[in-house]
């Protein structure tokens, strides 16, 4: 019988880690889904708001040269200030 028996402990502790491993498996596709989620809802508020400012742009509610000016001061990346016809930033001179 202890033979059977230690048969048994060892048999419910092997199917209790692979338990537990599903069981952290499926916590991380929840923590997964929720993080993309979340970034899915930012980029949509941004697109959103960036909608928002130039359709009032083009109603004449804001001026064209505000917007220039919060883009200007705010956009560092080269690319991005290419975009809106910026001109490159100037870089400190290294010594």
């Amino acid at each position: 019988m202890p033979a059977k028996l230690g048969d048994r402990i060892n048999h419910l502790e092997t199917k209790l880690q692979q338990l537990k491993a599903q069981q952290q498996r499926v916590a991380a596709q929840a923590r997964a889904l929720a993080s993309r989620r979340t970034r899915q809802q930012e980029t949509r508020r941004k697109l959103l708001v960036g909608a928002t400012v130039l359709a009032l742009v083009d109603r004449n509610v804001i001026d064209h040269d505000d917007v220039q000016a919060w883009l200007d001061a705010e956009l560092t990346r080269e690319d991005d200030r290419a975009l809106f016809d910026l001109p490159p930033r100037a870089t400190a001179e290294q010594p």
